[in-house]
């Protein structure tokens, strides 16, 4: 196995090539302070169902919403008794996308929280959207498309998707914009989305190489400060637009990505171990039993007796036993390849680098889902 295993990782680093990772946008590195969006949320109702809203006497809050929805129309329900089954209550969630202004349209999800089946066909009524302030900011309305279907016979019954949720493109349209005003921003602060104290040092000669001055400071590994003012852009916008298009080459932490479930194993180019040496066999048990039945003679007083009878056997793969030793510096994907090269299944392979993980000699973050 040491033959083979080092072989196929000799083999393996004839073909290697270390690879860098490519220059990125600043925009796909990092966050840009005051530049985010916010949640919004309403209670609604739907209409126009077939047959496939919510029960009344399972979910009575349906009953209360359309009884309030009808009386500002002008329809006086009190002391009335009804039990459609073509409404259903609904959460109507979106996102104030950065920067919206009053009139502009944008998407909502929408999704039953009572018993209904399907929200397939069925219109929102008018629903205001509020944000984490108690204010609102959008009101929504439409038909809604539903991602999937759902047929119910009385023995039977078939779904695919989810019929309890659905989208409305451009279902909304914001009432209320966002009181923040970015032409009066004297520094902006970059958050990157992986902090690391390279890539932010990075950015910061970046930036003060597009502009010829020192206007951008590293606050830590994942905060970048850019004075505007010292940018002598005409506008925080325009030195937003210039600084958002710098190229940047990132950082890449080694690390280990395992995901038991599937067996997939991903691996950073820059993961490395220390000399270790890797034993991996298969132990295989077996156990059987075959009971045998003893009767007695006839016309005797004996009694039947049943004997156990049992075999156990032990057994060791032998394609896979033995020692392989890996020197120091080995990347992991060379290891990987000589494992593969001896047909090393992907669970026992994730089992391997546990260990090694374990030993001490895997150099890199190892991540398991």
């Amino acid at each position: 196995m040491r033959a083979i295993l080092l072989a196929a990782c000799a083999a393996m680093a004839l073909v290697t090539v270390p690879l860098q990772a490519a220059p990125t946008r600043l925009k796909d590195l990092v966050e840009f302070d005051g530049v985010r969006g916010n949640d919004l949320v309403g209670y609604g109702l739907v209409v126009g169902l077939n047959g496939t809203g919510d029960g009344i006497r399972n979910a009575p809050f349906t009953e209360e919403i359309m009884a309030n929805v009808l009386e500002r129309l002008g329809v006086n329900i009190t002391g009335e008794q009804f039990r459609p089954r073509n409404v259903a209550a609904v959460m109507v969630t979106a996102r104030l996308p950065p920067f919206a202004r009053a009139g502009s349209p944008m998407d909502v999800t929408v999704s039953a929280i009572g018993d209904a089946s399907s929200l397939l066909g069925g219109t929102l009524v008018m629903t205001p959207l509020n944000a984490a302030d108690g204010e609102i900011y959008a009101v929504a309305q439409g038909t809604i498309i539903a991602g999937g279907f759902s047929a119910e016979a009385q023995a039977a019954r078939v779904t695919q998707g989810v019929p309890t949720a659905g989208v409305i493109p451009a279902g909304a349209t914001i009432e209320r914009e966002v009181d923040f005003d970015f032409r009066t921003l004297s520094n902006v602060r970059l958050a990157l989305r992986t902090p690391d104290f390279t890539t932010a040092a990075r950015i910061e000669t970046a930036v003060n190489q597009t502009f010829g001055r020192a206007v951008a400071v590293m606050q830590d590994a994942g905060t970048v400060i850019v004075s505007i003012a010292q940018t002598q852009a005409s506008s925080p916008a325009h030195a937003m637009s210039q600084i958002e298009n710098i190229l940047v080459e990132p950082e890449i932490r080694a690390r280990v990505v395992v995901d038991q479930r599937s067996g997939t194993i991903v691996i950073g180019e820059d993961v490395r171990i220390s000399r270790v040496a890797v034993s991996q066999g298969r132990l295989t048990v077996r156990v059987e039993e075959s009971p045998m039945v003893v009767q007695p003679n006839p016309f005797s007083n004996g009694e039947t007796v049943v004997v156990p009878q049992s075999t156990a056997a032990l057994s060791v793969d032998p394609g896979t036993g033995g020692m392989a030793e890996v020197n120091t510096g080995t990347s992991l994907s060379e290891l990987v390849a000589g494992m593969n090269a001896l047909g090393v299944a992907p669970h026992d392979m994730i089992d391997i680098l546990k260990s090694i993980r374990a030993a001490g000699a895997l150099h890199a973050e190892f991540i398991v889902y």
